[in-house]
C-alpha cells in the first residue's frame, strides 16, 4: 500500500496547479452524477453538496493509510453499506486490491499528479477500466459519502465514485446487495447462507470458521429484533474477525468481531462495551479483545450472533496463481468457460417448466471431459442500463418512496444425455442432474455440483414466458470442459422455397454502428433513424431474397442485432422511417450473424440494420443476395451437361 511522500504539495502549487487538473466531463460535479431519479433521500439533500478534492479536504492526503486496519470503511448520507462492506474483500487481498485499484497512479505528492484516477470492476464477463477525476461529493469541508477510519485515506471514497460512474449516478448505489459488490470486485463467486432454519445455523457456522482466515465475509440484519433494534434494519456488516477463546473455567468460545460501517458501535449484547459477558474471560484476554476493536467494531459471541443476523455472505477465496478456490472442497477451479445470450419474446424465451414452451429456452452443450467439480453461474443484465435490485432493494423509505426492481426471476437447469443426438422433450420430461429449486430475482444464480464425463445440456430460462433480457452463462470446474450454444432454428418469412435453382446475383457491403453517430438501436428508441441504411433494387423477373447480417466480434462479445427491410415510396420527399417494415428479421438476435429469407416484389428497397440497444458499437458486412429468373443457357458445345450462369459470388448459409 502507498504510503505518505517526504515532499508535500503546499497549497500555492495545488492552486497553480488546479486548471490544469482533470475534469471528467462523462461524470461531471454536478446533480446529474448524484441523483437519477430522485427516488431516495439523497435527492431532498443534493442542493447542500459541493464538490472538493482531497487536496482541498485534508493537509495531507494518501491514497492507503500507513496501518491496513485504518482503512476500514465508514459509510455517509449514501445508503451504500452493501458496497463499502464488499471492500472488505479488497483490503484482505494485496493483489486483488491491486487488480482493482491500479497501483503507479499519480497522487497528491507526485510532481505528475493531474487528478486523475482508474479503477477496474468486473462487469458482465469482463474487466472494464473507469476514469475519474477526484472532485469528491462534499457538505462543509466534508466527505459526505463513504470515508476510511483514516480521514487522509481517500482509496475508498475514489472507488466508490468510479462505482457510482459504472452505474450512472450515486443514487443508483442506494441500497443493494454485498454478493454484487462482491462478484464486481473480485470477478469470483459468492455464497449467501440465510439463517433460517435451526438445522442449517450450525453447519452454515462450521463453513464460516473454515472460512475465516480466506474469505470476505459480511452479515446483514433484514428484520429488527428487540433488545437489537441498534443493528438497524436492512443493513449490512463486515465481518472482520473470528476468533476461538477459552473462558475462565476452560470451556470454548467462539467471537465474531463484527464492523457496522455507520462507523459506531450499535451492540447492546452481552459481549458490547460494558457487557457482563466479559466476566466470562480472564482479565488479560478481555482487555486484549476489547483494546483491538476499531471505531464502528463490537463483538458477538456465536449464539447471539446466529440469533440476531438473518444473512452471511462469502466470497470464494482467490488462490496466489489468481485461481478462485471452491469454498467446499478447496480445489483451484482452474477452467472456465462463458457465453452471452438472451431471452427474446416470440422465439426462445420459453419461461419455466411449468409452460409447454420450456424446450424453445436458450440451450448449450457442456462436455465434462474427467469427473470434475463445477460451479454454474447464471447473471442476467439489468434491463435498461440499470443496476439489478434485491431484497436490500425495493424497501420502503422513510419518506414513502419506494426503490423500483428492475431484474426478471431466472432459473438454470442441467440435464445428462448420453448423445447430442437425442431426444429433446424425453430428456426434458425428465429429472434434471442439478438446477435451481425456484426461479430467482438474484442478479446472478449459481448451481455447485459434481459432473461425471460426458454431455449435459444446460437449460437457461425466466419463469414468465416472453419475458426479455440479456444474460451471461459462465461454468467454472476443477476439470476441463467446453461450453457451445445450440443452434435454435428461426422461421423463415416465407413458405417453401425452391433455392437450388437459378441465378443469384450478390453484394457485399460494410458498415458500423458508431456511438452517438449511427448506432440508433432498434425500433423500440427515437434514435433508430440514424442507424446505417444501404438501397438496393429488386429488379423484374426476380422474387426471392437473402440478407445476411454479421457483426465483427468475438462470439462471447456479440450485441443483439436485427434488420428491417423498408420499400422506397413513390415520394421522394416521405422518409421511410415514417413506414412499417415491409420485413423484419426480429427479435434482435444475441449471436455474430442473422438471416432471412423472403420474398420481395420487384422495385426499390432500404435495408436498416441495428443492433437492439443504442450506442452499441461494432463494424458489420451487409450480403444481399437476389435470385434471377434468368432463362438457363444451353451450351453449344458438346460437353453432355448444361452450364448455368453463376455472377460475381455466392453466399448461401
Amino acid at each position: 500500500m502507498e504510503q505518505d511522500g517526504e515532499q508535500q504539495m503546499s497549497a500555492g502549487d495545488m492552486q497553480a496547479s488546479s486548471s490544469q487538473l482533470f475534469v471528467d466531463s462523462e461524470f461531471p460535479a454536478n446533480l446529474s452524477s448524484l441523483v437519477c431519479g430522485g427516488r431516495t433521500p439523497l435527492s431532498s439533500l443534493s442542493d447542500r453538496i459541493t464538490w472538493k478534492r482531497p487536496q482541498e479536504i485534508c493537509t495531507s492526503p494518501r491514497l492507503f493509510p500507513e496501518n491496513g486496519r485504518d482503512g476500514l470503511g465508514k459509510q455517509g448520507i449514501l445508503g451504500d453499506c452493501w458496497f463499502v462492506c464488499a471492500c472488505s474483500a479488497l483490503q484482505r487481498h494485496d493483489p486483488l486490491l491491486s487488480k482493482v485499484f491500479p497501483p503507479g497512479q499519480c497522487t497528491w505528492t507526485d510532481c505528475g499528479y493531474q487528478g486523475r484516477f482508474t479503477c477496474r470492476f468486473w462487469h458482465f464477463g469482463r474487466w472494464v477500466d473507469v476514469t475519474i477525476d477526484d472532485c469528491l461529493p462534499c457538505l462543509g469541508n466534508k466527505l459526505c459519502f463513504s470515508t476510511c477510519q483514516d480521514k487522509n485515506a481517500f482509496w475508498l471514497p475514489l472507488l466508490e465514485k468510479a462505482y457510482a460512474k459504472l452505474h450512472g449516478c450515486y443514487e443508483a448505489l442506494w441500497a443493494g446487495q454485498v454478493s454484487d459488490a462482491l462478484v464486481d470486485l473480485t470477478g469470483g463467486l459468492v455464497q449467501r447462507w440465510p439463517l433460517g432454519e435451526e438445522q442449517d445455523k450450525e453447519e452454515i457456522f462450521n463453513k464460516m470458521l473454515e472460512l475465516k482466515d480466506l474469505s470476505a465475509m459480511s452479515c446483514s440484519v433484514l428484520h429488527c429484533r428487540e433488545g437489537a433494534r441498534d443493528l438497524g434494519e436492512f443493513h449490512a456488516f463486515t465481518i472482520t474477525e473470528i476468533k476461538r477463546v477459552s473462558s475462565k473455567d476452560n470451556l470454548e468460545l467462539v467471537l465474531l468481531r463484527v464492523h457496522n460501517p455507520w462507523g459506531r458501535t450499535c451492540w447492546e449484547g452481552s459481549w458490547g462495551k460494558g457487557g457482563n459477558g466479559w466476566t466470562r474471560l480472564n482479565p488479560a484476554d478481555s482487555s486484549q479483545l476489547q483494546n483491538i476493536i476499531q471505531e464502528g467494531e463490537f463483538w458477538v459471541e456465536k449464539t447471539e450472533f446466529l440469533r440476531e443476523f438473518d444473512e452471511v455472505t462469502a466470497a470464494f477465496p482467490i488462490g496466489e496463481n489468481g485461481h478462485i478456490q471452491s469454498i467446499w472442497t478447496g480445489q483451484s477451479l482452474l477452467h472456465t468457460q462463458q457465453i452471452h445470450g438472451s431471452w427474446i419474446k416470440g422465439w426462445n424465451a420459453g419461461g419455466s417448466r411449468n409452460n409447454e414452451s420450456f424446450p424453445n429456452n436458450p440451450k448449450f452443450w457442456l462436455r465434462v471431459r474427467t469427473q470434475c467439480e463445477v460451479c454454474l453461474l447464471l447473471m442476467q443484465r439489468p434491463r435498461n442500463g440499470e443496476r439489478t435490485t434485491n431484497h436490500l432493494h425495493g424497501i420502503q423509505m422513510k419518506d414513502g418512496t419506494q426503490t423500483r426492481s428492475v431484474s426478471c426471476a431466472v432459473g438454470l437447469h442441467v440435464w445428462k444425455v448420453e448423445k447430442r443426438r437425442f431426444n429433446l422433450q424425453k430428456t426434458l420430461l425428465s429429472a434434471p442432474v442439478v438446477g435451481t429449486s425456484s426461479h430467482s430475482y438474484d442478479r446472478q444464480l449459481y448451481l455447485h455440483c459434481e459432473l461425471s464425463p460426458g454431455y449435459h445440456l444446460v437449460v437457461s430460462s425466466t419463469f414468465i414466458r416472453d419475458t426479455e433480457g440479456d444474460f451471461l452463462l459462465r461454468i467454472l470446474s476443477t476439470g476441463n470442459i467446453t461450453l457451445n450454444e445450440v443452434a435454435t432454428p428461426r422461421p423463415l418469412v416465407t413458405d417453401h422455397v425452391d433455392v437450388s435453382m437459378g441465378t443469384w446475383d450478390t453484394q457485399v457491403l460494410q458498415g458500423s454502428w458508431e456511438k452517438s453517430h449511427s448506432a440508433g438501436g432498434s425500433r423500440n428508441f427515437p434514435s433508430f433513424h440514424i442507424n446505417p441504411s444501404f438501397p438496393f433494387c429488386v429488379p423484374p423477373g426476380a422474387s426471392i431474397v437473402r440478407v445476411t447480417l454479421r457483426q465483427q466480434c468475438e462470439r462471447d462479445q456479440c450485441h443483439a442485432i436485427g434488420f428491417h427491410i423498408y420499400t422506397v415510396p413513390h415520394n421522394s420527399s416521405q422518409s421511410v422511417f415514417c413506414l412499417e417494415p415491409t420485413m423484419s428479421c426480429i427479435p434482435h438476435t444475441h449471436s455474430q450473424e442473422v438471416s432471412q429469407l423472403c420474398a420481395l416484389t420487384p422495385g426499390q428497397y432500404v435495408l436498416v440494420p441495428s443492433t437492439y440497444l443504442p450506442d452499441q458499437e461494432s463494424e458489420f458486412t451487409v450480403t444481399i443476395s437476389v435470385k434471377t429468373e434468368r432463362k438457363q443457357i444451353q451450351s453449344r458445345e458438346t460437353l453432355g451437361r448444361i452450364l448455368q450462369e453463376v455472377s460475381v459470388k455466392t453466399v448461401m448459409k
